[in-house]
This record gives C-alpha cells, structure tokens and sequence, in this order.
C-alpha cells in the first residue's frame, strides 16, 4: 500500500506524534510523518520507531516491514535544533547520551527483528535517516534521491546508532571514507553501485517494488524465515572481533558538549 492510500477496512492504523503506521495483515507500513521538518530524526521519532519495532519483534504473523517518508522527503537526518535544546539543558550531554542510546536500539530493531524490513526512500536521505535506511534488509529509491553523510561538516563524528560499521561492510571502506570526510552528495545512481539501494525507479514505481519484493516474503516460513535473517546477521558480523559502535553515543555526546564549551 501506497503510503499516501487510505487504510483499507480490514487495516488496523495507529496514528503516533510522528509516524503513522498501518498493520494490514503480514504487512506493516511505518511512515515518517513530520514533513514540516524534513522528517527529522527528534527523540520523539526514536521513541515512537521503538513502540513499534517493539511491538512487531517475534511476531511469527508480520513477515514484512516498510519503512518510507511523508511529504517530499523520506528523512532529512538528525534534528539539530534539539541536539542544541538538550546540551543547553544539561552541558555535560546526558541527554544526547539517552536519544544515542535510543537510536543505538532502533537500529538495532530494524536489523533483528523477524520480519524482513524494506526501506522505500524518495527525495533527501540524509544522515540519520540514512543509517536507519542501512539498517533495513531491502532497499529501494526514487531515482530522484539524494544522499549525504553531513556530520563531519557540521562538527560531528560519524557516530550514530551503530550505522558506520553497516555502511563500510554494505558499500566498502575507500568509497565510504570519501563521502564521510568530503562530505559530498550522492545521487540514487551512485547509491545503487554503492549498494546503499538494491533498486533504483521512478519514484510512482516504489510501490510496485515493495509489493514485488512482499509478495513472496509473505509466503515463506516464518520459522525459517526468522533463523535466516539471524544468519545473515550473525555471518556479516563475524569479521568484527569487537563492536566498537557500541560507543557512539558516548563520542557524538562528547564531542558535541566540547564544541559547545569551546564556543563559550
């Protein structure tokens, strides 16, 4: 389902601060939907994608999760205005602890849980909302997309919710390296031979793509289906002798708070 259709009768739809989410039988679609910012990844989003990946996780009956964005952007990344909000709350950074912490978690939602989940991008995907997207099984773009990994630009390590090691082990280290330290955009052409997107349409082709890829996932065993995605999980990590994204929420707080100090 189109995320701008109507619910269907049969379809159960809750309505969050910040996404709206339709369960129609083995599909869920969760939207992003703050467009007025971009929809910017706030601790609200964190909250409201963790009550929802909570609520999905083991579910034998969902086999499939879709991921898009409201409005003419699938995510535009971090909310910096309340990065700013909560260091002048407390300049020690615990509260950009506690959102790295949650974004840390989402992510980690995406990635484990039963279903097969499907990132369906159009317009900027930038950042945070990038690495949610990486965190997805599948990924498919408008060929108007555009992305970019801004935070060394704007100050900041390339630390958020353990994205960093998913981007080098999904696209390869010397391209991720320019991109991360020129900060340049990228286009939905590069970011299929990157392998960031496994498909690149127009963008009124999305839905078919999911619906193409959906069709057959909601066929399959949902025991084997679960053990699979554990595998491919468990095998893509067997390179990594130590997580050291389990740190990004400490490094992204503490170089925040010291910029800040530093300005003051």
């Amino acid at each position: 389902m189109s995320p701008s259709t109507e619910p269907r009768e049969e379809e159960s739809v809750v309505s969050l601060k910040s996404l709206y989410v339709t369960h129609d039988g083995p599909v869920v679609q969760v939207r992003f939907n703050t467009p007025e910012n971009g929809n910017a990844i706030t601790d609200r989003v964190l909250d409201d994608l963790l009550a929802v990946l909570g609520a999905v996780h083991d579910r034998p009956d969902i086999r499939v999760v879709v991921l898009s964005g409201g409005g003419p952007n699938f995510c535009a990344g971090g909310d910096r205005r309340e990065y700013a909000e909560q260091l002048a709350t407390d300049p020690t950074g615990t509260g950009l602890r506690t959102t790295g912490g949650k974004a840390r978690r989402v992510c980690d939602a995406l990635a484990t849980t039963s279903a097969v989940t499907i990132a369906r991008m159009h317009g900027q995907v930038i950042g945070a909302g990038l690495a949610l997207a990486l965190f997805c099984d599948l990924r498919v773009g408008a060929d108007d997309c555009r992305f970019r990994l801004p935070e060394l630009a704007l100050g900041l390590p390339a630390a958020w919710g353990g994205s960093l090691p998913r981007l080098l082990q999904e696209a390869g280290a010397a391209r991720i390296r320019e991109l991360i330290l020129t900060g340049a955009g990228f286009d939905a052409a590069q970011a299929e031979r990157l392998s960031v997107l496994h498909r690149v349409v127009p963008e009124a082709e999305l839905d078919r793509v999911v619906d193409e890829w959906t069709r057959p996932v909601v066929r399959r065993s949902a025991a084997a289906l679960r053990v699979t995605k554990t595998l491919l999980n468990s095998y893509a990590a067997g390179n990594r002798l130590a997580d050291a994204s389990l740190l990004d929420a400490e490094l992204m707080a503490s170089v925040i708070a010291a910029g800040r100090s530093a300005d003051d």
